[in-house]
């Protein structure tokens, strides 16, 4: 067991050396800040304004996206189905009956189609009163920055064949109560997908804070630690087999943080392991709620005085959420970042279902379900009270479904299995905890 530990663990370390992959060169500056100018433009697009002005409104906006979208399944040979997912809805922040519609692009895997990543953002914007839908809310950074981001990943992406299928959604009513995400999580569903990562964007465009410190290199990831949809009984084994810090939303993250290691992209990634920011929210929640893995993509540092806020000067201090306070060379390098992790995790497969068999032996047996795609697996471990995977060990048998870890005690240990394809795209690490697998728990 020594020689292999000593074989893998020098192998590891020549990765880790490997020179950086540079970022996506195909990524538009121009077209961000075009895109986010266009939205802006519709005045506001509050949930509840105007649907059928041409112009003024969320009706407008999504007309215009739903256009963008088409334009860019033209340039692909109609690669893109475009859907519009819609309900009429009513909630605390909707008291009067709204028509509430996604406009989503999918990309058709062709091995897989049923496997899914989405790249998504939230189109809707408001004021200082959420409830008003007819004063202007440009909403350029929240959150025409994610719209314009997931607008540029579909231009991009779409000039590329995956074997599963990539989603691109522009949402709507994430202000309202995150009713867009909810919709999508349902249409999901009801579509049978099996959704590996939901990559949510909110706030992505700015790197200066209301309090003027800058934070242009990093970027913050949210993911949840305990999953949503567990039950007492799962909380239970986790909390006295572990589990707290492995679901598939918090190793997804891990996930991201290694791209970031490996591509140029410019950004770090700050994983925040809370699901969301204190006190609020995004539609990330509601995927997190079906049991989906799903992270939030935010900014480094917030600018208060631009967001949520009507347009004014007050005692010198001007507020809105204008174009002009917005960083389209960080905004280019988040879009970046999400196009690198989507393109990785619609090469791989779908993570492997992973239990251990640990107690009362000096020998950890760890084993997996084998994943469709997958022609080789690596078995990974870390300590319980440390971040990262290591010490991996690579299987390339595609039927291998356990590993014997002699000597390892299993006690101090948590244990994981990741899958491989045929190109060497590797999927993110499923835990052998509680709660681990990438698939909603049943029931």
């Amino acid at each position: 067991m020594s020689r292999v530990r000593t074989r893998f663990a020098a192998l590891l370390a020549l990765s880790l050396a490997s020179p950086l992959v540079a970022a996506d060169p195909d990524v538009s500056e121009a077209r961000l800040r075009a895109d986010v100018e266009r939205l802006v433009s519709f005045g506001t697009r509050h949930t509840m304004s105007v649907q059928d002005d041409p112009k003024r409104g969320i009706g407008a906006a999504r007309r215009w996206a739903e256009a963008e979208f088409r334009k860019t399944s033209k340039t692909c040979g109609n690669c893109l189905e475009i859907v519009l997912p819609e309900r009429m809805v009513t909630a605390e922040r909707v008291p009067v009956p709204t028509r509430l519609v996604n406009v989503v692009a999918i990309q058709r895997g062709t091995e897989r189609p049923s496997e899914v990543v989405i790249i998504q953002a939230h189109i809707d914007s408001r004021a200082s009163d959420v409830m008003n839908a007819t004063i202007d809310a440009p909403g350029a950074n929240d959150d025409g920055s994610g719209t314009a981001l997931v607008l540029e990943a579909a231009r991009v992406l779409s000039q590329r064949k995956f074997p599963t299928t990539v989603v691109y959604a522009a949402l709507s009513g994430e202000e309202q109560g995150l009713l867009g995400g909810r919709l999508l999580a349902e249409y999901a569903k009801e579509q049978g997908w099996t959704v590996k990562a939901v990559l949510n964007n909110d706030i992505v465009g700015n790197s200066r804070g209301s309090d003027g410190l800058v934070d242009d290199g990093n970027v913050r990831v949210f993911s949840e630690g305990p999953r949503a949809d567990g039950d007492d009984k799962l909380r239970a084994q986790a909390r006295r087999f572990g589990g707290e810090n492995d679901s598939p939303s918090r190793n997804l993250s891990r996930y991201i943080n290694d791209v970031a290691s490996t591509v140029q992209t410019g950004l770090n990634v700050r994983q925040v392991w809370r699901a969301d920011r204190m006190g609020r929210g995004g539609d990330q929640l509601p995927f997190q709620e079906a049991g989906v893995p799903a992270i939030r993509f935010s900014v480094a540092v917030e600018d208060y005085d631009h967001q949520h806020q009507d347009l004014r000067v007050d005692q010198g201090t001007v507020y809105g959420d204008t174009i002009d306070e917005m960083d389209f060379p960080y905004l280019a390098r988040v879009t970046r970042l999400n196009i690198a992790v989507a393109d990785r995790l619609a090469r791989a497969p779908l993570p492997p279902v992973t239990t251990a068999e640990a107690a009362v032996q000096t020998f950890t047996t760890v084993k997996w379900q084998p994943a469709a795609g997958a022609v080789a697996y690596r078995v990974w471990r870390r300590r319980t009270d440390v971040r990262d995977w290591a010490d991996p060990v690579r299987i390339d048998d595609p039927g291998a479904t356990s590993l014997k870890l002699d000597g390892v005690r299993g006690d101090d240990w948590l244990f994981g299995v990741s899958a491989i394809a045929p190109d060497g795209t590797e999927s993110p690490v499923s835990s052998a905890v509680p709660g681990g697998p990438f698939v909603p728990r049943a029931g």
